[in-house]
């Protein structure tokens, strides 16, 4: 049986991307693929206790370090767990969020370093990426008014911060596009939820059998 694809899908807030996650796992499984969805923080039991830690409680919870330190443990739960054991089975796995989010956040955003970041990931999950990612990309305004319209007024610890902290979140999936063009891809959200899908399935088009 040949090995799955993994498959992250990235983005700022109120960017679509749980529309999106549901509309690429239905036009994957109509090509006959077998799809696990999956999510991060969590995907498995391990990383699903440590989700409710990190988004819940106000903002100085944690320390930036505390924060990046308690991702990365997630993280190296939800691929033991789930992630390498679907691909072995030929599934193609899509994760609303994976190692991208936390450069961006944590590394950009939050001041922590990209670098400093991806260190933990190496140690945690032994550098293990994506296949390709996918990070949909909006206009700032755009993205905060389709966020407030989902959340109301509150949101998570992580996507009630300032507006300052998500340009500087879109400008490191940005740059990290730049820096490996080949595995991350910026996919344009405006517009239709049809033609945002469509625009993800062209850029796997390499990848499907």
């Amino acid at each position: 049986m040949a090995r799955g694809k993994f498959i992250s899908l990235e983005g700022g807030e109120g960017v679509g991307k749980s529309t999106q996650l549901a509309a690429l796992a239905g036009a994957l499984e109509g090509r006959g693929l077998a799809v696990l969805v999956t999510r991060e923080p969590g995907g498995s039991p391990g990383a699903e206790a440590i989700r409710a830690l990190l988004l819940e409680g106000d903002d100085t919870r944690w320390s930036p370090r505390a924060e990046a330190l308690l991702f990365a443990a997630a993280r190296a739960d939800h691929i033991d767990q789930t992630i390498r054991p679907a691909l072995d089975r030929g599934l193609w796995v899509l994760s609303d969020r994976f190692l991208d989010s936390s450069l961006a956040y944590q590394g950009e955003a939050g001041g922590l370093g990209i670098e400093a970041v991806r260190d933990l990931h190496r140690f945690g999950s032994l550098d293990f990426l994506p296949d390709r990612t996918l990070v949909l990309n909006l206009d700032e305004a755009e993205g905060a008014a389709r966020a407030r319209n989902r959340d109301g007024s509150s949101g998570d610890r992580i996507g009630s911060r300032p507006p300052s902290y998500h340009a500087a979140v879109d400008a490191g999936f940005r740059n990290m596009a730049k820096q490996d063009p080949e595995r991350i891809k910026l996919i344009d959200a405006s517009g239709s939820a049809a033609t945002v899908t469509a625009r993800l399935l062209y850029a796997l088009g390499d990848l499907l059998p």
